[in-house]
Parts: C-alpha cells; sequence; structure tokens
C-alpha cells in the first residue's frame, strides 16, 4: 500500500484538546468486519460485547513527565528537552531531544528550576536534534529521578496545540498504569474508569497486562509513498508468562482475546507463536503493521481515531481492513467524532 491511501481531510475542531470529563462517557463507533455494519454508542456499552472468559489485554506502561525547559549556560537561551529514556542510572545518562537544536553543542550546560537546582551537561550528539545528557546531581538515584520528574510536565502528543496543564498529569494516564517508560499514553486505555472495569470483572471478563513503552515514532512523520520503505523506531515491550498463559487459554477455548489500543495489538504480533498463541518476548520491537496482515491472536480492538497518514491509523486499517476501515473514518468525520489520545473510541469486532 501507498502513503497516499491513508489521507482524509479531518477538520482541525474534531482533534480533541481535552478529554471528555468521565472517562467512560466518551463515545463509541463498533464496526463488525463480518457485517460490515458501522453503528453509534457510548463507551460505557463496551460490557454488552463481552463475556464471561473473554480477555482484555491492556498496555499497562506509565507515561513520565518527559518534557522540560532549561537556559543555556552563559546566554540564558530557554532550551526545551524532551526525555526519551534513561540510558545509565549510574551515571545519570539519558537520551533526550532538545529544540532548537542549532544552539546546543557537546559541552554546553542546561540549567533547569526556578533556582537552577538540575544542571546537565551536553557530552554527545545523537541526530540532528538529539542529545546525550549527563545530569550533574550528588545523591541517591530515586531522589535525582524524584527531583527531575518534580521539573518536567506530560509530554502531550504534537497536535494537541497547547501547552500541558496540570490536569493532564491524571487525564493523560491510563488508571492501570504501572510500569514507568513511556512518553507516549496507550490512547484506548485513557477511555476505561474504576467502574467499566469492576464491572467487566464481574461479568467474567479477564483483564490481562503487557507493557510496551511507547515512543515519539509512532509520531514520526513518514516521507516514503512505499510504506514498504519505511522503518519503525524500535520500542521496548515485555510479555510475560501470566499474559501469554491468559491468552493461550482464552485462544484454547474459543474466547475473544481484545486487543485495547494499537501498541498491544503491535507487541502482540511481535509475540506471536504458532496455532493462534503467543510467546513470551523480553525485548524490543520495530514492527511496522499495514495492509494487508494477517492477526492471529487478538480476535477484536479497541482503538482511537488517529491522525491521517499515521502507521496507528494504518494498523487500524490492516486488523479492520481498509475498505472498511476507511469508511468508518469517512462516518467518524461526518457524524462529529472527536479525533486523539483524548479522542473517541472504535471497537471492531
Amino acid at each position: 500500500m501507498k502513503l497516499s491511501q491513508f489521507k482524509f481531510n479531518l477538520p482541525d475542531e474534531l482533534i480533541a484538546s481535552h478529554p471528555v470529563e468521565t472517562r467512560d462517557e466518551a463515545r463509541m463507533m463498533v464496526v463488525n468486519r463480518k457485517t460490515k455494519e458501522i453503528s453509534h454508542h457510548s463507551f460505557k456499552e463496551l460490557i454488552d460485547y463481552f463475556d464471561d472468559g473473554d480477555v482484555m489485554v491492556f498496555n499497562d506502561t506509565l507515561v513520565f513527565p518527559a518534557l522540560l525547559y532549561g537556559n543555556k549556560e552563559k546566554t540564558g537561551a530557554r532550551i526545551e528537552v524532551f526525555l526519551l529514556r534513561e540510558l545509565n542510572a549510574d551515571n545519570k545518562l539519558w537520551d533526550v531531544l532538545v529544540e532548537p537544536a542549532r544552539k546546543i553543542r557537546i559541552g554546553n550546560k542546561l540549567y533547569f528550576g526556578d533556582d537552577d537546582s538540575m544542571v546537565a551537561e551536553v557530552i554527545d550528539n545523537t541526530t540532528s536534534r538529539g542529545r546525550t545528557l549527563r545530569f550533574l546531581y550528588d545523591g541517591p538515584h530515586d531522589q535525582f529521578k524524584r527531583d527531575l520528574f518534580a521539573l518536567g510536565m506530560t509530554p502531550l502528543p504534537p497536535y494537541i496545540k497547547r501547552e500541558p496543564e496540570p490536569r493532564d498529569a491524571e487525564d493523560y494516564q491510563c488508571i492501570f498504569a504501572e510500569k514507568e517508560g513511556a512518553v507516549v499514553a496507550p490512547g484506548a486505555g485513557l477511555h476505561f474508569s474504576r467502574g467499566l472495569l469492576t464491572r467487566l470483572q464481574i461479568k467474567g471478563v479477564k483483564k490481562a497486562t503487557i507493557t510496551v513503552h511507547s515512543g515519539l515514532g509512532c509520531f514520526r512523520e513518514i516521507d516514503v509513498e512505499d510504506l514498504t520503505k519505511h522503518r519503525m523506531d524500535s520500542e521496548q515491550m515485555i510479555a510475560d508468562s501470566v499474559l501469554v498463559d491468559t491468552v493461550n487459554a482464552a485462544r484454547d477455548n474459543e474466547k475473544h482475546v481484545c486487543a485495547v489500543g494499537t501498541s498491544v495489538l503491535r507487541a502482540m504480533a511481535t509475540a506471536e507463536s504458532m496455532g493462534g498463541h503467543m510467546k513470551t518476548y523480553d525485548g524490543w520491537t520495530n514492527k511496522f503493521i499495514f495492509p494487508p496482515f494477517d492477526f492471529n491472536v487478538p480476535t477484536s480492538l479497541i482503538t482511537n481515531f488517529h491522525m491521517p497518514y499515521s502507521t496507528m491509523l494504518m494498523m487500524v486499517a490492516a486488523f479492520g481492513g481498509y475498505e472498511l476501515v476507511m469508511e468508518a473514518y469517512d462516518a467518524a468525520v461526518k457524524e462529529g467524532y472527536r479525533f486523539g489520545c483524548y479522542g473517541d473510541a472504535m471497537l471492531i469486532l
């Protein structure tokens, strides 16, 4: 398939800049692959589509406050620093992006906080925008992380054209998030309230977790028309034995296995084994999924409405079928569905 096949007209006003007040009261479009039917619901009605013994797989990654603003030594120039991942805990080394990159060179020092209490030194250039920072901090690592994250803000996606607000620290985090490491929240998981999770549990729907530390590669612009030439950034993932046993048992008993979000969908495809089963996996994945692609483990998908040309849209089209998904997106625009991580949901059966 070609990049241009994933173009559609998305009015700016349909990109959600804030979530609905109650997580499970977003709208939900249901797309049935067998009947080709498209119907409109509330996310609370999700429970009507699953039964005792079915499994929902959630991404339990936790988003950390990755966005910081510092000042360059001597000039005082304001520098945006986006923390990507910690490279070495002992030496307090971090892989980061900096803007404006042209102002930052090896050896420069950056100061953070109102009192310049946090200092970092640039020790390497990794890409045109990327740098390796060494934070100059005397003290235990746990305290360093607390102090560093206290200076940070929630890293909202680039299509949300506003500064992070205090409420984003809670809004842009799934209620089941546990394992720190992501700079992109699993958008589909944001719709789940504690009440909905409890009702699903009472009904007998099993909750399983996989860990995918989603990075900015989700939003990296594809610059090739031929999708086979695009290379995805790698993301760390863990599929443990508890998850694998739960999913495989459900498949053996012909129960539904629902992937909650494209990050989960991609990870399950990475850890796929024979006969519609999964295997344990602890490592990195750079799997790029676009139509046509056969998913042998998940039987349904919960996802949000994604941006034109995005890798997430391509993955959804691979699962739901290109023509049906693009028809659903056309309907979503006409019906005024809200797009993006803070937007509405789609259930593909």
